[in-house]
């Protein structure tokens, strides 16, 4: 593994914890433009922007299962989007992944 990689592997799995990771990896890859890392921190932005957007709707409209639902989605692609992050693979999170490389183009 050389050393650009393995800045793009530190800096997409530094993405997945939270969104203020995720603000931090973009900070990490200004400079070093890595696409791995510029997968990855797209898809971890977007799992935390999804999350925190249902939270804010569930509570408004409380419903126990919806909340339950909610974290089990959240926990699943965010662990195959973390898992892709450490075994170096460009693979999107299921239903939503590509969706977040189109909108969140800006992260650079």
């Amino acid at each position: 593994m050389n050393n650009s990689s393995k800045q793009g592997k530190t800096t997409a799995i530094v993405a997945y914890f939270t969104l203020v990771g995720a603000l931090i990896a973009m900070s990490m890859n200004m400079e070093s433009k890595n696409d791995f890392a510029r997968f990855h921190t797209r898809q971890a932005f977007g799992l935390h922007i999804m999350f925190l957007g249902f939270a804010l709707f569930l509570s408004y409209a409380f419903n126990q299962y919806a909340w339950y639902g909610l974290y089990i989605f959240y926990l699943v692609l965010w662990g195959y989007g973390f898992v892709g992050a450490i075994s170096e693979k460009k693979q999107a999170v299921p239903i939503l992944g590509p969706y977040f490389q189109k909108w969140f183009t800006f992260i650079q």
